[in-house]
């Protein structure tokens, strides 16, 4: 579905991604883990079609990323991308005008389960609150693929749940979904696959259950053996 090729991407001197191939499949989530500054964020914008590859090839359905292919792939940002002035009832309004598969209903769903109503002005927000926010309006679309960069950070545990939930009930057979995180004992219970990126190149791709089946390691054993404690933050 998704595929990059040997995907590179300098920034001057600094290499953020290394020469990465990495396939994502329909009906699985995916965690993609590592470290800050490990390509987690540089890979997901360029499958957003956000960022040029300086080389190597970003796919979707076997055609270079580009204008169609933005059309069914929804990216979630670190960033802050709301102007101040709206309210969260003028940010479904912004993304029912530019995409079309973004559904209003679906929406104020999100909105209701996460505790959040349209009239709260984002300029006010939490950091909380704009992590919820930030995730109901892009899982509001119906996308075949959906990029979560970072969407629990700083957050408490009760928005956590809230979220990981929006996230179980978006899953779809025909649907790809992709959190970056390092907080990895959260993804645990959702992710089929586990993507672990270190200092901008792609460690391996596991699977969830075949580890903890074969090996009889969690994903967060598994974290702890490609980094080390070295200071990361693992649940």
């Amino acid at each position: 579905m998704l595929e990059s090729r040997e995907i590179t991407k300098k920034f001057g001197r600094k290499t953020a991604v290394d020469h990465v191939t990495l396939r994502l499949e329909p009906g699985k989530i995916y965690a993609m883990l590592g470290p800050n500054g490990s390509g987690k964020t540089t890979w997901m914008k360029m499958a957003a079609g956000l960022v040029k590859p300086t080389s190597g090839e970003m796919l979707y359905k076997g055609e270079p990323i580009g204008v169609e292919s933005r059309r069914e792939i929804a990216y979630m940002s670190t960033e802050p991308y709301f102007y101040s002035w709206m309210t969260a009832k003028d940010v479904g309004k912004y993304y029912e005008d530019f995409f079309e598969d973004f559904s209003m209903e679906r929406y104020q769903q999100l909105l209701q389960s996460m505790e959040l109503t349209e009239d709260l002005k984002t300029k006010v927000l939490s950091s909380g609150m704009m992590a919820k926010l930030k995730i109901a309006v892009t899982m509001a679309r119906k996308a075949k693929v959906i990029l979560l960069d970072e969407p629990l950070n700083g957050i408490d545990l009760m928005a956590r749940d809230q979220i990981m939930r929006a996230v179980v009930e978006s899953a779809a057979p025909d649907v790809a979904l992709m959190l970056s995180s390092h907080l990895v004992d959260e993804l645990e219970r959702v992710v089929d696959s586990a993507i672990f990126m270190k200092e901008s190149h792609l460690i391996e791709v596991s699977d969830v259950e075949k580890l903890r089946i074969r090996q009889g390691k969690s994903i967060v054993d598994r974290y702890r053996e490609i980094y080390g404690n070295g200071g990361e933050q693992v649940c």
